[in-house]
């Protein structure tokens, strides 16, 4: 049970672990476990067997392809250029049975861990000193979606790729699961600490509503992506009315309703966008 220790921070936390284990890969979040305790590694590496020290040495060779992936895509060609770049044989990219998918995965896991450090730093800085201004959480999760999407549009031209790597059945349990923990992540550090079935539902919209507003970045040409981030806002009014139905006395069935609506509209969207039938 080491994967929950990380996630111990507070009781209340504890408390909605018990739901995210249903909702996440219990897989995806041991990796993410063991590549936070392998920064260390480095300085331990005469102690380690050959198994962790394979991990660790695919670890970096992942971390130096992702500069080849603007103009090489994500390709096992893109591994071996990472790893030549770092002193490693290209041919070291046969380390990698899933091929591309690691590399798409391995971005996806780094640039979650670099988000939740973020939202992490803001909470604590608010915690440390309650004069600083406080953010709406509707504000809080439109910042947080915008700051996890501008780590993509380095990649932008190649992304497609990267959609359609994922969207390949053995591949779909680790895509679903990264953005899960995505907006997982996103939810807690905004205030959200229920445990009810809303837990789900929220997740749910959320997710459809990252997956809708990358899905129209793709297509934005707009200075700084202005326009995606306003699709963003007109989304996030939507995800209020959703929430304002949970909380009112509209029947079940109309809230499960809209929310299939949305869900289908991102579909849609990406059939479009990708070209997929």
């Amino acid at each position: 049970m080491a994967m929950f220790n990380s996630f111990r921070l507070t009781r209340s936390k504890f408390a909605a672990i018990g739901f995210r284990c249903l909702w996440t890969s219990r897989a995806l979040l041991t990796d993410q476990f063991e590549s936070d305790n392998r920064k260390a590694e480095p300085q331990q590496s005469h102690e380690e067997n050959d198994e962790e020290y394979e991990k660790y040495i695919k670890i970096k060779i992942l971390g130096a392809s992702l500069k080849f992936v603007p103009d090489m895509g994500w390709s096992k060609q893109t591994i071996s250029a990472g790893a030549e770049s770092i002193g490693y044989p290209g041919v070291i990219h046969g380390l990698f049975p899933n091929g591309s998918a690691a590399l798409v995965g391995y971005f996806y896991s780094m640039c979650n861990r670099e988000l939740n450090e973020i939202l992490e730093r803001e909470a604590l800085t608010i915690k440390a000193d309650f004069s600083s201004p406080q953010k709406a959480p509707e504000q809080q999760v439109r910042d947080a979606i915008e700051t996890r999407l501008r780590m993509v549009i380095p990649y932008k031209k190649t992304w497609p790729q990267a959609m359609a790597i994922m969207s390949l059945s053995p591949n779909v349990p680790t895509a679903l699961a990264n953005l899960l923990t995505l907006v997982d992540d996103i939810c807690y550090y905004t205030g959200d600490r229920s445990v009810d079935i809303n837990w789900y539902t929220r997740r749910m919209i959320l997710a459809s509503i990252y997956k809708a507003t990358e899905l129209y970045m793709l297509q934005d040409t707009s200075e700084d992506h202005k326009e995606t981030w306003l699709f963003l806002e007109r989304r996030l009014q939507d995800i209020l009315q959703i929430q304002t139905m949970l909380s009112s006395s509209i029947k079940p069935d109309e809230v499960l309703n809209r929310i299939r609506e949305t869900a289908f509209a991102v579909f849609i969207t990406a059939r479009n966008i990708l070209g997929l039938r």
